[in-house]
This record gives structure tokens, sequence and C-alpha cells, in this order.
């Protein structure tokens, strides 16, 4: 009896794995832009930071035309950045994913995370790496404060969360940007420093409309143009070609939009990178703690909750990533695009998409190493057993 059984846990195992694809199939699975995208965004970084040293009069030139305080050209790649991603969000499944109870423990647990953990632990390591720089903690605390609602797709995605999940959790978060940012701007910024007989950092230009039109714009241009073109292509060619041939084209160009967003952001901030280098090296400090953090801490607890590896996903990168494009659309509006603030937002992207991007393939690598259950592999076990 204990061998049959012990047999009969070895084929669910065995079955199980088979369902988890080891990390080279899952890069040789990738496309050429996904598998070497750390090596590109390192690559357009560089380009963007050299041009903008040696050709002074570029940002000149890309701020001739600005949207939302934030230069046209930036404007343009977040917005490709995230329409293509948006239109693989199955919208016609999320009055169905509503009515299931385990979407509003994920929201809980991404509210407590994203608005209580989040904020706090940013705040207290900009002052414990900061404290002699209050213009670049300035720009970390700002930082920290926006949570993502865009870049959070993309390693999603790359990742293999559930894309469906993760549109929510950005939709619920972008509501809630619109009503929190303004006020835990004045919180972090003005009320808490003065407890500690800090000077505030003069944030009384934050208003809930500067959030508002920004959130509106980034995730609300592209949010419409998605649903738009979700709906009257699967209408007019059918859902398989839809998922069969428009996406499988037209979806990785999200990355292209990323790629160059990046190339304009340092093109624009070379000068000032190059120039205050050593303040650049300890605003890092940081942020890659941050990032660690709030990563390791937010998958341990999807772990011991027993999320699956879809929604820990989905969690993880929603909890470390940040909206760097309202924090720099903030600092820019505040205290203009050659401020420390603003230099310190910017920092945020160099640090966060290379740091993220590598915790993209530590979560395909910890999906095979701890077995960790997804949705399909649990429906096959249930058959199974």
């Amino acid at each position: 009896m204990q061998r049959c059984l012990r047999r009969h846990k070895h084929d669910l195992l065995a079955n199980h794995d088979r369902h988890i694809p080891h990390l080279p199939a899952v890069f040789r699975g990738l496309s050429l832009l996904d598998r070497y995208l750390f090596v590109w965004i390192l690559l357009v970084m560089v380009i963007g930071i050299l041009l903008g040293y040696f050709v002074p009069s570029i940002q000149a030139a890309f701020e001739t035309a600005q949207l939302d305080s934030v230069s046209l050209p930036i404007a343009i790649g977040l917005l490709w950045m995230m329409y293509p991603i948006m239109c693989k969000v199955q919208y016609e499944m999320l009055s169905r994913i509503l009515t299931s109870r385990q979407i509003w423990i994920q929201l809980a647990f991404s509210l407590f995370v994203n608005w209580i953990v989040g904020p706090l632990i940013m705040t207290a390591l900009a002052w414990a790496a900061l404290p002699d720089l209050p213009t670049y903690r300035t720009g970390v605390v700002l930082v920290g404060l926006a949570r993502c609602i865009a870049m959070v797709l993309i390693w999603n995605h790359l990742a293999g969360g559930d894309e469906n999940y993760c549109a929510i959790l950005v939709a619920v978060n972008s509501v809630l940007q619109i009503i929190l940012y303004s006020f835990f701007a004045e919180l972090y910024l003005d009320v808490v420093p003065g407890w500690f007989g800090a000077p505030a950092a003069a944030t009384s230009a934050i208003s809930i409309w500067t959030v508002a039109r920004s959130v509106l714009i980034f995730l609300g241009i592209p949010l419409a143009a998605a649903i738009i073109t979700r709906f009257s292509l699967r209408a007019a060619m059918g859902h398989e070609w839809y998922t069969t041939v428009f996406l499988p084209y037209f979806g990785p160009t999200s990355l292209l939009g990323l790629l160059f967003t990046v190339l304009v952001m340092f093109a624009m901030q070379g000068h000032h990178v190059i120039d205050n280098i050593g303040q650049v090296f300890r605003v890092a400090v940081p942020l890659l703690v941050y990032f660690a953090i709030m990563f390791s801490f937010t998958l341990l607890a999807c772990r011991q909750m027993r999320f699956t590896y879809e929604e820990a996903v989905v969690q993880a990168f929603t909890g470390a990533s940040n909206n760097f494009e309202l924090a720099i659309a903030v600092a820019v509006g505040i205290y203009g695009i050659k401020s420390d603030q603003a230099l310190a937002a910017v920092v945020g992207p160099l640090i966060e998409v290379p740091v993220l991007l590598g915790l993209v393939y530590v979560t395909l690598w910890l999906r095979k190493r701890l077995s960790w259950g997804t949705k399909n592999t649990n429906v096959d076990e249930e058959q199974q057993i």
C-alpha cells in the first residue's frame, strides 16, 4: 500500500514538473528582443546618457512639445509601452473574475503591500541613506509613493503572471493614486519630517488634479485604445485570429516603446547624471534595497498564503515596482527638469528597469526550483486524484 502511494505521489510530481519549463527552455521560447532585453536596456541607457552629455541641444529639442509636463517623445513612449500589453487583457472575463472570492483576497493583500508597506519602507530607506541630501531624498520618496501602473504589465507578462489579475490591480492602484498620492506626499514630505524636527519639502504644489491628469493620460488613453482594439478586431476577424495572429506580432512592440522611453529619458538627463554621478550612486542605494525587500517580502508572503505562481508574480511585481512616469511628472512639474528631485526620480527607472528584469528571471527559476503550483497544474492534479 505504501509503495503504491509513493508511486502515485511520484507520478503526480512528475506530471507537475512537465508543466513547468526548465529555465533554458523558457529562454529559448522567448523572442530575440525578450531574451536579451537586459542587454538592450543597458545599451540604450548608455547611448542616452552619452547623447545627453555630448549633444546638450537634444534636451531642448525633446522639450519643445510636452504632454502634461512630460516631454512629448517620453509621453509617446509611455503610451505605446502600455497599449500593446493592455490589448492582451481579457476584458470580457473581468465580470466573472470579480465574482471570485480569491480576487478580493488578492486586492486586500495588494492594498496592504502597496499603500502601507511600500511607502513606509521607501521613506525610511531614503532618510537612512540620504540624511544630508534632502532634495534627492524628496525625489526618492516621490518615487516610493507612486505605485506601479505601467511597467508591472511588462514584468508580469515576461514572468508568466496572470494578466487579468494584473489588469484589475493596475486599475485599482490607478484610482487610489488619484485619491491618495497628493495626501501621501503631504504626509511623508511635510508632516512626518516635522515630527523629527526636519524642514518640510514644500510639496504644496502637488494637487489631486495633477495626479489625476497624469494617471488619466498615461493609463486612460492606452486602456481605452486597447479595449476598442480588442473588441473591434475580435468582432471583425474572430477570436482565434486575434490571439494567434495579431497579438503575437503586436504584443512585443510594447518593449520597443520601453526602449524608446528609456533612451529619451536618459538623453534628457545625461549631462545631469554624469555631473552628479556621486549623488546618483547614493540615490541608487535606497532604491536597490527597496526593490530587494519589497520583492522578497511579497513573494515570500504569497508563498506562505498558498497563492498560485501566476497570482504571486502579479503581487510581487506590483509591490516592488513604482510608477516612475508619475513621479517624474510630479517632480518636473514642481521642482523643474534640472532639479535634484527630478534627477532622483529619473534614477528610479535607471535602477528599477534592469533590477526587475533580473527578478523576472529569478521568478522563472523559482517556479522550477520550488515546483510552484500554477492554475493549470492544480487542475491537472485534481483530475488525476
